[in-house]
This record gives structure tokens, C-alpha cells and sequence, in this order.
């Protein structure tokens, strides 16, 4: 097992090891903890592309002395609504046997799913709110990778690989990814082109002129509805976390449309059951009734917070999740109603500097290379996170005109006594949410340190049908324990991708402490 790491001035933490080290340097450089977030995350969109990139969404939580929420959250074209999608669909655009269950046949990938990507609105919102380096400066780094590229690793090369099936047929994806190959110098010249067009244009450079003309043109000629006036107004929201308790500490996380509240849910159906059991086997199965309970709850009301029709802060009540904590029976598994699910493909990074300004960023195309549309010229991918709207009028997360689609990207920041002491999160999709009760129990129910919290194995509760998913590191005790509860139990490789990527940084005595993930090529590093 790994060690945590010390660093007295300043860290970075991400799935990507150059990433780390750009965020680093730009620390050792003088820049602040969001310089080195961005300087990071746009790496990651270089080295990672199955991951996130500048078409997908960007959140963050932001800790200047108080936090703050960011969210670069893209909405659907005016013109999608249920029944433009159905016309699209009978005119052979997208696949509506590909769908997540529950989205009446939602098409996942192609330009249907194709939502304003927000990490470009999102990346310049955070510098000028609170970056002290330009986009310019920051994005040297990562247009050099672009430009002269790098040599694609086993687990890189392996994502392509997995997904050719399914997005070999999409347009430009053959062109642009089909050719990550071990040990090969992955080249991104039109990335790195773009990457030079927005530090000399800024936001403007992907939201209108040429490149937004090369997205829409691409969109509509395979269906969409997206027009230069969709991409043209998309904004970035400031909004104040939601906040939940766990042992005592203060938990926060974004607000709809993001699952948030989700996380805040398992969390506070644990709380009101009191101190987890010593038997690991009971505890765990209490810890997977609230995951189960708390995803159930996220298929019911989770949606565009505009038509939510349960606000947050109902859904959190104090009495609310005690009464979901008295339905868990500590003998037998519940019964499971089918939310739908949302498989990994994200990015999750945080930073702390010197001052005390700390970062959670997440960014993300959705699932993998997102929808596998790459716009001609510019090596953009877009992202596919349309797929979680549902083609049902009646359900609340319909399409619709602007909506935003339900988020799986939550950033974490948890406090102590009003003042930060851990900045975390994961890739994973539906498994986000619990890997932050993974990650805080493992912390405060358990003792451990950040690193050990993030090396220990994990489940993973598959929301299409309930079944539990343990590392086969997990001991044969738990599995028994857990079948005789009557769950079922299946097993994943050790240390296994579908377990999540996680990063923390906890702020400590004289510094920070940091951890990363072994389940993928990334680091905590600093100064």
C-alpha cells in the first residue's frame, strides 16, 4: 500500500501524472491553488480524452474563507423536446436500444445527447473570479502534449480499445482516437490548435465564430437541434453548497442538477443510524440499504432544479432521513425499484496552496469519450450528457428546451468546527455517492489515514437492478455475510476502474496531506 504524502506549501492531486505535475509546477511558480486546478484539468483534457476535455461540463467547489459553488452545467438545445427526439430517431439518428433504463429510450450516444459543453465557460470563471495567471499561461503546458504528444500507456490505450464497438461509427472518433496505441506518440494537432484558439479569444473562441459554426454544423447534419444561439448563451452559476453532517463533520456538496444531494442522503441516513456496527459485515450492509435508498430517492426527484418539484432542502430534512433509516432492516436486504444508471467517464482533481485556497474540480464528457462525435477541425469530443434526460414528458427529468440534464459530478469538501479540512472526490458515475461514504467512513467511522481510505477496497452498488459489486480483495466473510442478507454479490478485479478514481488533500498540521488512487496513473504531488 501506498503512503499519503506531506506537503507543507501547497498540493495537486489527479488521475493523470502529468496533470499533477503541471499543477505542480504552476504552484512552484507562485500560482494559486484554482492556477494550478486549471492548469491540471486542462492536461487532463489532453492526456485523458476518454475522460473529460473542452466539450464536456465543469463543477467545482471553491474555499476562499467561505465556499462556494461553481457550475459549468450545459443545457439542452431549445429545439429538443421528447417529440423532436422521437422525429430524429425515426430519421435514423441515434440508437434508442442504447439507452440508460428509464430514460424511454434516450439515445447514448451520437449528437441527441449532445448538451452546450461548459468546461471553456467554466475554466475562465474560476480565473477571474479567483486565478492570479492567464488561460494563456496556464494552457502552455497541455498545448505542448496536444501539439507534440505523448506515449500512450497500457491503461490509456486500453479505453479505445474497449469502446471501438460502439463509437467506431460516429463521426470523426476513428479519425481522432482510434489510433491511442501502447508505448505509440498520441498527437493532437487540431486539440492543440483549438487550445490556442481559446487562449487567444477566450470563451468566445468556442462560443461563437468558427469553432461554434463547426459544432452546430456537425450536430444538425446528424440530427440535433443545437443552433449558434444554444451555444451562444450558455452562462456559468455561482451557487452556495448544500451542507450535510456526517460523525460531526460538516459535508458539502453541489446543488441540483448535480446528485449532490444524493451523496448528502446516504450520508444522513448513516448519521441518524448512529455508530456503524464493529461487524464489518453488518456494517456494510447498512451502509449498501443507504446507498439503495438514497439512489431510489435521487430516480424519484432529481432534476433540473427548475422543475424539481421536491425542493433539496425537503429532501434533507432531519426527519426525512430518519424515517428512511428506520425502513433499513438490519437482517435482510430491501426491495429495489430500477433508477437508471450512469457508468463512469470523469475526471476528478483537487489543489490547496499556500494561503488556504483550496479546490474541487470535477469535469467530465460523461460516459468514456462522451457521445463520440469529434467536431471536424478542432478535436473537440462532445460530451453525451443528454443520455440521463428521459424521452418521458411526465417524468422530471424530461427533455426539454434549456433544461440541464442530471448531474453525476459532485466535488466534496468537508469541514471541522466552520473551517476546510478535506477536499475529495471520484469518477465513477452512479458510484460517486458512495465513494464519498467510502471514503469519510473509512476516515471517521474507521481512523484511517487519506491514503489508506483511498487504497481500501470498495463496493459498488449497480443501480440498473441493485447487485452489489465487491472487490476481490474483500474478504470471503463479507461476501457470506452479505449473501446470507440476501444480496447479490458479484465480484470485480482488484483495484478495479468501475471503483472509482479518488483524490483527497486534508488540510493538516503545518500543511496538507494527500492521496491518490491506485486504480489509475495518477498522483498527489506538491510543494
Amino acid at each position: 500500500m501506498s503512503q499519503s504524502r506531506w506537503f507543507p506549501a501547497g498540493a495537486v492531486a489527479s488521475p493523470h501524472h502529468l496533470a499533477s505535475a503541471a499543477g505542480q509546477a504552476v504552484l512552484a511558480d507562485g500560482g494559486n491553488a484554482v492556477d494550478a486546478a486549471v492548469a491540471a484539468n486542462l492536461v487532463l483534457a489532453v492526456v485523458t480524452p476518454y475522460h473529460c476535455g473542452v466539450g464536456g461540463d465543469l463543477l467545482a467547489i471553491v474555499w476562499d474563507g467561505q465556499a462556494q459553488g461553481v457550475l459549468s452545467v450545459g443545457r439542452a438545445p431549445m429545439g429538443a423536446t421528447p417529440e423532436a427526439i422521437g422525429r430524429a430517431i425515426e430519421a435514423g439518428h441515434g440508437d434508442p436500444q442504447v439507452a440508460f433504463p428509464g430514460t424511454a429510450g434516450m439515445p447514448m450516444f451520437g449528437a441527441l445527447p449532445v448538451t452546450v459543453p461548459g468546461a471553456t465557460a467554466g475554466w475562465f470563471h474560476l480565473l477571474e473570479r479567483w486565478g492570479s495567471r492567464s488561460f494563456g499561461e496556464l494552457s502552455t503546458t497541455a498545448r505542448r502534449l496536444a501539439a507534440d504528444g505523448f506515449p500512450v500507456s497500457a491503461p490509456a490505450a486500453s479505453y479505445p480499445q474497449r469502446v471501438r464497438d460502439r463509437l467506431g461509427g460516429q463521426p470523426g472518433w476513428e479519425e481522432t482516437f482510434g489510433h491511442m496505441r501502447v508505448g505509440e506518440r498520441f498527437v493532437q494537432p487540431e486539440l492543440a490548435a483549438t487550445l490556442t484558439t481559446i487562449a487567444e479569444e477566450g470563451p468566445a473562441g468556442v462560443y461563437t465564430g468558427r469553432i461554434a459554426d463547426a459544432i452546430v454544423s456537425t450536430l444538425q447534419a446528424h440530427g440535433s437541434t443545437m443552433t449558434a444561439d444554444d451555444l451562444a448563451a450558455h452562462t456559468v452559476a455561482e451557487a452556495t453548497p448544500l451542507a450535510g453532517s456526517y460523525r460531526g463533520v460538516d459535508v458539502l456538496e453541489l446543488p441540483p442538477p448535480t446528485q449532490g444531494v444524493t451523496s448528502l442522503t446516504v450520508l444522513g441516513i448513516l448519521d441518524a443510524l448512529g455508530p456503524l456496527p464493529e461487524d464489518p459485515r453488518l456494517a456494510t450492509h447498512l451502509q449498501l440499504e443507504a446507498v439503495r435508498l438514497a439512489m431510489a430517492d435521487r430516480q424519484e426527484h432529481l432534476a433540473d432544479p427548475e422543475v424539481m418539484r421536491v425542493a433539496p432542502d425537503q429532501l434533507l430534512s432531519s426527519d426525512r432521513l430518519r424515517r428512511m433509516a428506520a425502513d433499513i432492516d438490519p437482517d435482510r436486504v430491501g426491495s429495489w425499484p430500477p433508477p437508471r444508471p450512469a457508468p463512469a467517464g470523469t475526471a476528478y482533481l483537487c489543489a490547496a496552496d499556500a494561503d488556504g485556497l483550496l479546490v474541487s474540480l470535477i469535469q467530465s464528457n460523461f460516459v468514456g469519450f462522451g457521445s463520440g462525435v469529434v467536431v471536424p477541425g478542432t478535436g473537440i469530443g462532445l460530451q453525451d450528457r443528454g443520455a440521463h434526460f428521459s424521452r418521458d414528458a411526465d417524468d422530471p427529468a424530461a427533455i426539454g428546451p434549456g433544461r440541464q440534464p442530471v448531474h453525476t459530478l459532485i466535488p466534496g469538501l468537508a469541514l471541522r468546527d466552520g473551517r476546510p479540512w478535506l477536499v475529495f472526490g471520484t469518477m465513477g458515475g452512479d458510484a460517486q455517492p458512495q465513494i464519498h461514504l467510502q471514503l469519510l467512513s473509512r476516515l471517521l467511522d474507521r481512523g484511517d489515514d487519506v491514503q489508506a481510505a483511498i487504497d481500501a477496497p470498495r463496493f459498488v452498488v449497480d443501480v440498473a437492478d441493485g447487485a452489489v459489486r465487491l472487490e476481490s480483495r474483500a474478504s470471503a466473510a463479507l461476501v457470506a455475510g452479505l449473501t446470507e442478507r440476501g444480496h447479490q454479490v458479484t465480484s470485480m478485479d482488484a483495484y478495479d476502474r468501475r471503483a472509482g478514481h479518488a483524490y483527497a488533500i486534508e488540510v493538516a498540521p503545518g500543511g496538507y496531506v494527500g492521496g491518490s488512487d491506485p486504480r489509475t496513473e495518477g498522483a498527489v504531488t506538491g510543494c
